[in-house]
């Protein structure tokens, strides 16, 4: 019998810290469990993760070619998850990375339009660059509410496929976005922390749309992007509700004891040379004096198990908010509480539709 192969430290600290998610963002269980069984080595991730996402791109491909385009979209949107699984830690093969990359955007650009309600890609002018965005809308609907969603550290925009059906089945258009250091601008702008001047360009954008509700605008973030999102509503007063899924009060101060994956990926998608640098602009991203401007509605979620932002960060942003606040720390919850997303999930969608005035359904 052969002795199995050990893998490497990394390998399992992607499989022990984030194996829910991918379930929850829409990976088949299966898939998870074939691929990270072959992989042993790091070096081998982002391939292996590739190879089976070309699987379903294939089906998606004969899908489309056949005329079934509902089917198609479904097994686009598996392939770019597929894809994007395979690049989203995987920074220290920066050229391997990008081309996975590209493929997650090119599944997902291709599965928008085959999608119910279909999606649109979207361009928002941003200090003389553009920001790439994903919008969506429920179908029948003139003009309508819209929230913004806010990604995090590892995940673009083309993750963000469950979040957008829970809300746009309660009557919410959805615009998941990648703003500096994530997704298509990772490579071109570091990661910020006054956030609020990317949701600012954002909501300009919206406004610009004459089948969104200008005045009926959430936001909500993932995360890093519960950081991002929290920190855009102390400042961004157009903002008319907040949802904050375990975001770091400050990011510094939670920089040391996360696991090596993401302090490399902070510090690559930061355009830093050393960890030492990325722990300084890591000082940028904090809720210190901007908790207490947050006047809107805020729905702060965090894990009590979450050890990557343990749930003393939704206490400290709770504590100083000045607007009103739900805060639901979930028993026996993971990372944004990936495995009992049902326990906040629609609740927090709901939570959402109430503060954006539309009828309960």
């Amino acid at each position: 019998m052969d002795t199995p192969v050990a893998k490497d430290q990394r390998v399992e600290i992607a499989i022990r810290n984030w194996a829910p998610r991918f379930v929850a963002a829409g990976v088949p269980l299966t898939d998870f469990e074939e691929v990270t069984a072959g992989i042993a080595h790091w070096d081998d991730w982002c391939a292996a993760w590739s190879a089976r996402a070309a699987v379903h791109e294939t089906l998606g491909c004969e899908a489309l070619a056949a005329g079934y385009k509902s089917s198609a979209g479904q097994h686009l949107t598996r392939a770019a998850l597929c894809y994007h699984f395979g690049k989203f830690m995987f920074v220290h093969r920066y050229d391997e990375m990008k081309r996975a990359h590209m493929k997650v955007v090119e599944c997902r650009n291709l599965a928008l339009p085959l999608l119910a309600p279909p999606g649109e890609r979207v361009e928002i002018p941003f200090n003389n660059n553009k920001l790439y965005g994903i919008l969506r809308k429920p179908s029948g609907v003139a003009r309508v509410p819209v929230v913004v969603i806010c990604v995090g550290l590892d995940s673009t925009k083309e993750e963000m496929d469950v979040y957008e059906d829970i809300f746009l089945a309660r009557g919410m258009a959805t615009l998941a976005f990648d703003g500096p250091g994530q997704g298509e601008a990772e490579y071109e702008m570091p990661i910020r922390g006054d956030y609020e001047v990317p949701v600012k360009a954002v909501i300009d954008y919206v406004e610009t749309r004459a089948d969104l509700d200008r005045d009926r605008v959430g936001i909500m973030g993932v995360s890093l992007g519960g950081y991002y999102a929290a920190r855009a509503a102390a400042f961004e007063k157009r903002i008319k509700a907040c949802l904050s899924f375990s975001g770091p009060y400050s990011w510094v101060e939670v920089f040391d004891g996360r696991n090596e994956l993401s302090r490399e990926a902070f510090r690559v998608r930061s355009h830093c040379k050393t960890l030492e640098a990325a722990r300084e602009n890591a000082r940028t991203l904090t809720l210190q004096d901007a908790a207490r401007n947050i006047t809107c509605p805020i729905y702060i979620v965090a894990g009590e198990l979450d050890h990557l932002t343990p749930p003393a960060n939704a206490r400290r942003i709770a504590d100083e908010v000045a607007g009103p606040k739900v805060l639901d720390i979930v028993k026996g919850g993971n990372h944004v509480v990936n495995n009992r997303r049902y326990m906040y999930q629609t609740q927090t969608a709901d939570w959402m539709a109430q503060q954006l005035a539309l009828p309960k359904c």
